[in-house]
This record gives structure tokens, sequence and C-alpha cells, in this order.
């Protein structure tokens, strides 16, 4: 594995290596995998590099073989789409694979893939981008659906590392909290600049309250993300209600006054003869 002189240069020579003896009936056909029996590709560079390495291709087959090759997951590329192995020999094919410059530093996966005669074979791929590993995450754009009480937030992962997040919800009205939900792991894991929008059910929310709702969110290695919102609640029938309940201590009230208010007697006129 090297850095290649000059980004975005891909090697296009096909090296034709060595003979392979005639497979014996049942064996295994035309076999894919990385140059000097690796079990796998293995890349390290910067961002902004191109880093080149090696297929090899075996046919030991009686008849020449033609192998499309891609990449899958990185940004890999082969000088040509197809190589035509000829009998019974290893074919070398270089490719390479482009680190780009916005890439975080971390590890990264992807595939070689190498199709004929209707099989398919892949080869793993395995790229390190050295750098400080840094773990953040923020919640946003939280809002609060006041018809069904469903609450929408986004999850943004802002560092280097895959994060598997928590969430813990909690909702205060008036007259105190009304919903109250410990972390729980959720069913997602974000890559490094990846996003998500995420939906939580409130199945009994209040009929008429002002609510405020607190999102916090965790990943092993980051500091806890938090974000709130506001929102009014206030349905039909508890307007209605809410109304018809001012209407009736108004009027007790009222009453309550007029019980308490004193009976004064009419005075005579001055002069008058009892």
């Amino acid at each position: 594995m090297r850095a290649a002189a000059r980004p975005g240069l891909v090697a296009a020579a096909t090296a034709l290596c060595g003979v392979v003896a005639a497979a014996p009936p049942g064996d295994p056909a035309w076999t894919a995998a990385p140059a000097a029996g690796r079990p796998y590709v293995y890349l390290e560079g910067p961002a902004g590099s191109v880093l080149q390495d090696t297929l090899s291709l075996t046919n030991p087959g009686a008849r020449p073989l033609t192998v499309r090759l891609s990449g899958r997951g990185a940004p890999v590329a082969f000088a040509v789409p197809s190589v035509t192995v000829p009998a019974r020999t290893r074919a070398d094919v270089p490719f390479a694979v482009t680190v780009t410059a916005d890439t975080p530093p971390g590890d990264h996966r992807g595939t070689v893939r190498a199709v004929a005669d209707g099989r398919e074979v892949r080869v793993d791929l395995r790229l390190r981008v050295p750098g400080p590993r840094l773990a953040a995450l923020t919640v946003e754009d939280v809002r609060v659906d006041t018809g069904t009480g469903t609450l929408r937030y986004t999850l943004v992962n802002r560092g280097s590392t895959v994060l598997a997040p928590r969430l813990a919800v909690r909702a205060e009205g008036l007259l105190g909290t009304l919903l109250e939900r410990p972390a729980r792991p959720l069913p997602v894991t974000l890559r490094p600049g990846e996003r998500t929008t995420r939906a939580e059910a409130w199945p009994d929310p209040p009929a008429l309250d002002s609510v405020t709702v607190l999102l916090t969110a965790t990943a092993p290695g980051a500091s806890p993300a938090t974000a709130r919102a506001g929102a009014a609640f206030a349905s039909g029938p508890a307007l209605a209600g809410a109304a018809g309940l001012l209407l009736a201590a108004t009027a007790g009230a009222v009453r309550a006054l007029r019980r308490r208010a004193p009976t004064r007697t009419p005075r005579a006129p001055a002069g008058a003869t009892p």
C-alpha cells in the first residue's frame, strides 16, 4: 500500500504474474483476493490522498475469463471496468482508493467487487484515516405536534467517530411534569457527518396546557446534547370546558357578593311627621 504521487492518478497497468496449474475436477472456479494472500485490503492515509493496492484474479479454467470490477462503500477506481484473464493464469490488477479532503479521521469500510460467469466475489476493504478522534452529537429542530403530541427532532453526528445515540425525554407543564422517559438506546447508528430525523410518540398529551419539552441525547465519549421546544395545547372540548368553568366561577362570585352586601333601610325626609 502506498500513496500515489499525484491525487487522482489511477494505475492503468494490468500485470500477468505467473501461471496456475490446471484445476482438478470439482475445484473452485476463478478467485479474487488481495495480492500476497491477505484476508482483506487494508489502506491508511490522510484525507486528500490517493492510495493504491492490487487485486489478484486467478483463472484455473481452460478458457479465458472476463471479470467485471467495481467498488462499493468507498471511492474505488480501476483503470478499466473489466479484465480478461487467460486460462490457467493469475492477473494482478491495480486499483486506487481516493480519500477525499472531507473524509473524517477514523476507520471506514467498503468492498471491492469482482463479477464473472454469474458469480460475485466481494473483498473487504478497510480504510483508516489518521487524525484526532472526536465524538460530538447534537439535537436540532425539535418540534411538537399539538394535534397528536408527536415530538420530532434531528440528531447530527458532528464528530469523527461512529455514534450509537441514546435519548431521554421530559415534558413540563404549568402544574408539573407531564412526561418523563429515561435515556434508552435508539435503533440507529450515525457515521461522521450523518444526520437522521426521528419522531417520538406521546400517546396522552395534555388537552389544555403550556408545555416545555426537553430532549437529551447521549453517546459514548460525547458530551450530552440537549434541546427544548415549547408548545401550547388547547383542544376544542378543553377550551369549552374551561370557558364553562370560568363562567360558573364568575356567576358564583357574583352571587356571593350579592349575599354579602348589607340591606339599607330608606331614611325619612327631614321634617316629616311620623
